[in-house]
């Protein structure tokens, strides 16, 4: 009876090692370590955020609307969390999606604001809050396309046989990826107008002036 047994656990080991379940684990795990990543640098944008408003508006203390739309962005990110558990699902990933390119929209019109003040360009505190947006930018892009590679890699692994077979009998499901929609509104800056002429300051009413009177 141990003999059967046995066997049938080397069986098992040897169907499964031949049918991918080693593989699916450790392109699984793969792809999760990646996702921690892009979190992680989504994140570090996120917390940027607050000092970088605040030191704008030292400045562009016209720019309310601007504001309000980093506000406003920057909470919605914060609702919207997507585990590593989560990444099967199509839906949740279009609203992570959807939230974090709603705030590089936002950030993007902050950023350009900066443009109609001088002063605020020339500011020690803004140059170093500006750097770390565009450094960790630049590593939430590199974070996305390792992620990116990583899914492809283990979503063609996953649907192909007869490694398939065994993601189905163990319940592994391809994961979500980032759209190509997503990709372009993400790398497309918005347009912002500054070409509307600012108000003229309201003039004071002028007095009548007082008729002279003929000489008699």
């Amino acid at each position: 009876m141990r003999a059967i047994r046995w066997l049938s656990m080397v069986l098992l080991i040897t169907f499964l090692s031949g049918c991918g379940y080693n593989s699916i684990q450790s392109k699984d795990e793969g792809v999760k370590a990646t996702w921690s990543e892009v979190v992680n640098q989504y994140q570090r944008r996120a917390d940027l955020v607050p000092n970088l408003v605040n030191t704008v508006k030292g400045y562009a203390t016209h720019e309310e609307e601007v504001f309000t739309k980093v506000a406003e962005a920057r909470a919605q990110v914060g609702k919207i969390q997507l585990s590593a558990d989560d990444l099967s699902d199509e839906a949740k990933m279009k609203q992570f999606q959807q939230a974090q390119g709603e705030l590089s929209s936002a950030l993007s019109r902050l950023m350009a604001v900066s443009e109609n003040y001088p002063q605020l360009k020339a500011d020690g505190l803004f140059q170093n809050l500006q750097a770390q947006l565009e450094g960790t930018e630049n590593r939430v892009t590199v974070a996305r396309n390792r992620y990116i590679q990583a899914v492809q890699d283990y979503n063609v692994f996953v649907r192909s046989f007869p490694q398939n077979l065994t993601a189905m009998m163990f319940g592994y499901k391809a994961k979500a990826n980032f759209t190509v929609e997503n990709e372009k509104q993400i790398s497309t800056a918005p347009t912002v107008d500054f070409s509307k002429p600012a108000a003229p300051p309201a003039q004071p009413p002028q007095q009548p002036q007082s008729t002279p009177q003929p000489a008699h």
